[in-house]
């Protein structure tokens, strides 16, 4: 550590100046006030009962998945192969958006702090300043006692009037004083959150190069093993009662998450409503040019009013005859892969998760026995039990579960049976 030269006699024999016995002071002033900050401690929510509850929707059904999984036919599938690797670029996809959440709420938190220490600055700055005049004034009125005053046969109404201007300095003085040091906590409070803020960006950043080659890598092998296993995939999509097979086993799931939902209500559900809306006029290949918004009221008053959960052509139609022998029990939306896909309404994930013919399928329950179905994501970003808003994204399109083409399997059924979506959407 460095030491400033002493000075030379000639030069503190010269007079200081008023501004630098300021100067002096006002530093003397400000070494005293680092003192540490103690931190805010933050009651939690009181959320027990909900996260409860949570956890046993989420037990059950993956008891149900479970035993579904093992009740299924032994018999080899060559979209089975898929399986892993579509799950794990799945739960990638989630994680990194997660990850981008947090990197825009830390980047937000930054900017807040920093408009923060810029405000704290303005604040230190002017308190000095006008600690600077105080003790200017002082320096210049100098420092007699009430004695030295009377002693000098002054004026006593005069003498009263230097005093408590004197005093008056003093205690704004040091009213000034606690001020900074105040001001010079929340500093170093406010830089060392900072701190703390941007090592967290740098890591969240750090993970999300790591999960976007990660997912780079998971791409490529399951583009390897499409390219291997395409043949096979075609052929058993021909066969005459594989559609049916992979139908009756998401009726059979549907049928379960129906009477697990009525049960945990218990309540008995609603009369199925009429739906008043009429399917548009048949056409080859209709386009989609909408996208879900925020719903409220129940489900079934909005028969005739849903958007469609991603634009697209929709290429398969409830009943139409499809390829295997089976006909459409929802729609095929053809949609470019990593398009979003929405919500259609509010409601609640009950099923999210790998199955054969439907690849990433999710589930949500929208009450009273309504649930709809979204089959062949490329990504899934919400999980079991978790709150979905209509209009909400919650995955992207894809083609996972050996689908040829990209693009969307929406179903809609109420009491387990599919209903038709066109009389239920508008596309205008």
């Amino acid at each position: 550590m460095s030491h400033p030269t002493r000075p030379t006699l000639a030069a503190s024999a010269q007079p200081r100046s008023p501004r630098l016995c300021l100067r002096g002071a006002l530093l003397a002033a400000l070494c005293l006030c680092a003192w540490p900050l103690a931190g805010l401690a933050q009651s939690a929510s009181d959320v027990a009962d909900k996260r409860e509850d949570l956890k046993e929707l989420r037990s059950r059904i993956e008891h149900l998945r479970k035993e579904l999984s093992a009740s299924e036919e032994s018999r080899a599938d060559a979209a089975d192969q898929l399986r892993q690797v579509e799950r794990q670029i799945s739960e990638g996809e989630r994680q990194l958006r997660a990850m981008q959440r947090d990197q825009m709420r830390l980047q937000r938190t930054l900017a807040d702090l920093n408009r923060q220490a810029r405000e704290l600055e303005d604040t230190l700055q002017q308190q000095q300043a006008q600690l600077e005049r105080l003790l200017y004034r002082q320096y210049i009125q100098g420092s007699p006692d009430a004695l030295r005053l009377l002693l000098n046969g002054d004026d006593p109404n005069q003498m009263a009037r230097d005093l408590y201007y004197l005093s008056t300095i003093a205690r704004s003085r040091s009213e000034l004083l606690a001020d900074i040091r105040i001001t010079l906590k929340k500093q170093k409070a406010l830089a060392e959150d900072t701190r703390a803020r941007v090592a967290e960006l740098a890591e969240v950043e750090a993970k999300q190069k790591a999960q976007q080659a990660e997912l780079v890598q998971q791409r490529a092998e399951r583009q390897k093993i499409l390219s291997q296993i395409a043949r096979k995939v075609q052929a058993q999509k021909q066969e005459i009662g594989n559609l049916q097979r992979d139908e009756k086993r998401l009726a059979n799931l549907v049928d379960r998450l129906t009477r697990l939902l009525a049960e945990q209500a218990r309540k008995p559900p609603p009369p199925r409503p009429s739906p008043g809306a009429k399917a548009p006029p048949a056409s080859a290949e209709p386009e989609n040019q909408h996208l879900p918004t925020a719903t409220s009221g129940s489900f079934a008053r909005l028969a005739g009013q849903l958007r469609l959960p991603a634009r697209g052509q929709v290429v398969g139609r409830f009943g139409a005859p499809r390829e295997g022998g089976s006909t459409w029990k929802g729609l095929f939306i053809r949609a470019h892969a990593g398009s979003e896909v929405k919500a259609v309404a509010n409601g609640q994930v009950v099923y999210a998760e790998w199955m054969r013919g439907f690849g990433n399928l999710m589930i949500i329950d929208h009450g009273a026995g309504y649930l709809t179905v979204y089959g062949n994501n490329d990504s899934l970003f919400k999980q079991v039990g978790d709150r979905v808003q209509g209009g909400e994204t919650i995955g992207t399109v894809g083609n996972s579960g050996g689908n040829q083409e990209s693009g969307l399997y929406f179903e809609l059924r109420h009491q387990g049976k599919v209903l038709d979506p066109m009389k239920w959407v508008s596309l205008k």
